[in-house]
């Protein structure tokens, strides 16, 4: 079993390696150019469509336009927020966070592109449900339907795999490191061996079996349920963690400056041992925005996909803000936690870093707010994630694999608590970058598609043609 950890591991840092990289962002470029900067143009009007001025209850889709983000930020406001944004800075060092900027403002281009697409070609079933995703404007928007049906397929496989590792096992891995910092007592509490070498703590168990039922109440009701569930979560845990970041930057506003220069001055200069501007940080930077935000790898597409409206650019709008609070609020905020703490020139990395951070900058306690954060973060990210999965598997295999593919979602939250299985997770982070090259190719061949729509909206708009509520 080692070598085969060994030889995924290997696929793994070349799937995320330079190549992905430049993908990922030379697309997000592209389309920012192609699309005259859409991201800073129409940012007004993506904020007063999610506040629900434009809602029309009467349009087809499933939810609102602010449970349709809340849904695609369940499932990206996560533990990429928490570790990613420290490994990031351990490994590239401050400058790091810069190039999460760039994903992040590029990735926004990237986000209505895909959403717009995702909306335009949806599928809308008798009961007034919809399904939607890479996997659907590759296979009915491409001229080439072979080629069309392949690459949808192609995502919708690897969108399955990913689902039960990034967005299933290892984010019930990491509810169970969370509580163990918080209460190392219990983590030690005693358990039992499964078979040779594999122990089961009952924490670890405990924790699972209840994950899996809070999971699978929500779950086993579908898109409404999850995007209400969402509704209420994804505020309050950004509102939970932003606050408590916000606190420790008001305590060490006057660092903020010089966090803000070792940003700046190491986003093109060596940082320590190997970093630099074609090096660690922009690997790093780069790799871990796209983390954060998912921009270009075709997930979020699926969620946005079930809003309940007619107008595709007016949802890819609303999309367009993901990247916005996810990577360049929420990773910014705690980015500078760990530099104005000081905590970056610790020997910590990943979630212990910021949870270090934390404790650091909130009088030995704030430690507390990053475990109890992590369990509501991996928990959303559980929910939105299981939606992305079960669309994949009814684009596969049709709508009798729904309830199938949720129950063995359930029950593998479990599975990801105890233990799990490495090879597992590493597959599914294969599977979650190869995600992206079918999903990159179908925005790349239908970018002018999106850009005549997006001109007739931008007209329509102009023209007073949609009433506010």
């Amino acid at each position: 079993m080692e070598w085969l950890n060994e030889l995924l591991g290997k696929v793994d840092d070349f799937v995320w390696g330079p190549v992905m990289i430049v993908l990922l962002v030379g697309s997000g470029l592209f389309l920012t150019v192609r699309l005259m900067f859409v991201q800073v143009r129409h940012l007004g009007h993506a904020i007063a469509c999610v506040m629900g001025k434009y809602d029309q209850p009467d349009e087809s889709g499933d939810v609102s336009h602010f449970k349709a983000l809340a849904t695609a930020l369940s499932a990206t406001i996560g533990t990429g927020n928490i570790a990613g944004v420290a490994t990031a800075i351990a490994s590239g060092g401050p400058g790091a966070v810069f190039w999460m900027w760039v994903t992040a403002l590029v990735g926004m281009a990237t986000k209505f592109t895909s959403c717009t697409l995702a909306v335009k070609y949806r599928k809308i079933h008798e009961d007034g449900s919809a399904s939607g995703g890479p996997m659907y404007f590759l296979s009915l928007g491409l001229k080439n339907k072979m080629l069309g049906g392949f690459l949808g397929a192609l995502f919708a496989f690897f969108g399955v795999v990913a689902s039960f590792g990034i967005g299933n096992m290892v984010q019930a891995n990491s509810v169970v490191g969370g509580l163990a910092y918080l209460l190392p007592d219990a983590a030690q509490s005693g358990g039992f061996t499964l078979w040779d070498g594999f122990e089961i703590s009952w924490m670890s168990l405990a924790t699972g079996l209840t994950l899996s039922a809070l999971a699978g109440i929500v779950i086993l009701g579908g898109i409404k349920r999850i995007a209400n569930v969402a509704g209420v979560i994804v505020p309050f845990m950004c509102c939970f963690y932003v606050v408590g970041a916000g606190v420790i930057l008001i305590l060490h506003a006057a660092a903020i400056p010089e966090a803000f220069g070792l940003i700046f001055k190491y986003a093109f200069t060596p940082y320590a041992v190997g970093g630099g501007v074609i090096g660690t940080t922009v690997r790093f930077g780069v790799a871990r925005g796209v983390f954060s935000n998912e921009s270009g790898l075709g997930s979020a597409p699926i969620a946005h996909a079930a809003v309940k409206t007619n107008e595709p650019v007016r949802e890819g709008t609303v999309a367009m803000l993901g990247p916005l609070i996810d990577t360049l609020i929420i990773c910014t905020m705690t980015a500078l936690v760990i530099l104005v703490t000081g905590a970056h020139s610790s020997e910590h990395d990943g979630g212990a870093l910021t949870a270090y951070a934390f404790q650091e900058g909130l009088f030995g306690w704030g430690h507390y707010l990053v475990g109890i954060g992590l369990v509501f973060f991996a928990y959303s990210t559980m929910l939105g994630w299981s939606y992305y999965g079960d669309r994949c598997a009814e684009y596969l295999f049709g709508s009798k694999a729904i309830p199938v593919y949720r129950w063995l979602f359930v029950v593998a939250i479990t599975i990801g608590a105890v233990g799990g299985l490495k090879v597992i997770w590493t597959l599914a982070d294969i599977s979650n970058a190869l995600m992206a090259i079918p999903n990159l190719i179908g925005l790349m061949l239908l970018s002018g598609v999106v850009a005549r729509e997006t001109k007739k909206y931008c007209k329509r708009l102009k023209n007073g043609e949609f009433t506010k509520r």
